[in-house]
């Protein structure tokens, strides 16, 4: 337990700029980056679905239209990130026996808060500067295949409307992890167990495979399984992703749904925009290489600090500066 309780301080003690100067999006796919969005960053990643399978005997849920809503920010550690995620949708639900009948709901189905911290990043070589060996410039970085890591714990809160209710609020865990194989490829793999503690806990992993064709578009392919006690879920989705400024990105998504003995289609289509107030923290060091504590650099990482000088920083003007586009959605270097 000592041991545990001294690494994890370590990786708290250690900061990496999760920052990017795009936005780096989780949509369209349903898997999540073990990256954070970077302090001061106010992120809303939307999404409209369909979904359509067969009706089963008795009740099922063969339909579904909706609004999903995930939001990012990171207030204090670069590697420490929020989220809440939101989904109001209107479900046909049909009952199948001698007589097919159904009505309709409406209402939100979800509502979630969490949390996720970066614990390990995995660094590469800059083969670019190798001039001396063709061999070595081209050669695959064995560390690629090592993961960034991610721990996630959320709560699946009780707010939402009476017919989605379930028996309590209950907590989610979860690993998440990355590999860059390339510039251009990345594979993310998450694992969750969801919903602990109620009748309908579910174990699940997320395989999900992005490659960026430019600066501008990304397409993704991705697996999906959910492990229930009655009833095991499985999807494979195909979509793609434009960047269409470094702080909006529109993507659209498109799987095919195994529920049991129902089959089916989701189709979706979101939009990512993040408010960006991100400032970088700068450290002065005098002429021996120690930091200086009371200057006017020092003063101004202080001011920054700040909670509530965070939350109501984002109704404030922030000059524009020149960006360029380098990154497209889930790639981390």
């Amino acid at each position: 337990m000592k041991i545990f309780l001294f690494f994890f301080l370590l990786c708290f003690s250690s900061i990496y700029s999760q920052y990017t100067e795009v936005i780096n999006s989780n949509k369209p796919g349903f898997s999540e980056s073990p990256y954070s969005v970077g302090t001061g960053v106010y992120q809303f990643e939307s999404n409209i679905f369909f979904r359509n399978t067969s009706i089963q005997p008795t009740f099922s849920r063969p339909q579904s239209l909706g609004f999903d809503m995930l939001f990012r920010t990171s207030f204090f550690l670069e590697k420490l990130e929020i989220n809440a995620q939101a989904s109001y949708q209107r479900d046909k639900i049909a009952f199948k026996n001698i007589f097919t009948s159904h009505y309709y709901t409406t209402g939100l189905s979800k509502f979630t808060v969490g949390a996720k911290y970066l614990i390990f990043q995995q660094e590469y070589e800059d083969k670019s500067k190798e001039v001396r060996s063709w061999k070595r410039r081209f050669a695959f970085d064995k560390k690629r295949l090592i993961p960034s890591v991610a721990i996630y714990a959320g709560l699946n809160t009780n707010f939402v409307s009476e017919f989605y209710k379930n028996e309590s609020i209950s907590p989610k865990i979860g690993v998440l992890l990355q590999n860059n194989l390339s510039s251009k490829f990345n594979i993310i793999t998450n694992i969750f167990y969801d919903q602990i503690g109620t009748e309908f806990s579910e174990l699940s992993y997320i395989i999900t495979g992005t490659y960026n064709f430019s600066d501008r578009w990304s397409s993704f392919l991705e697996n999906q399984t959910v492990f229930k006690e009655y009833q095991n879920k499985i999807n494979l989705g195909f979509g793609l992703a434009y960047l269409y400024s470094k702080d909006l990105q529109i993507n659209s998504s498109i799987r095919l749904l195994s529920e049991g003995k129902s089959t089916g289609f989701y189709a979706g289509f979101g939009v990512s925009y993040r408010i960006n107030k991100h400032k970088d923290a700068y450290i002065e060091l005098d002429e021996n290489g120690r930091e200086i504590t009371d200057s006017p650099v020092s003063n101004y990482n202080k001011k920054r600090k700040g909670f509530f000088s965070r939350i109501f920083g984002i109704f404030t003007k922030k000059e524009k500066k020149k960006t360029t586009r380098t990154r497209s959605r889930k790639r981390k270097n």
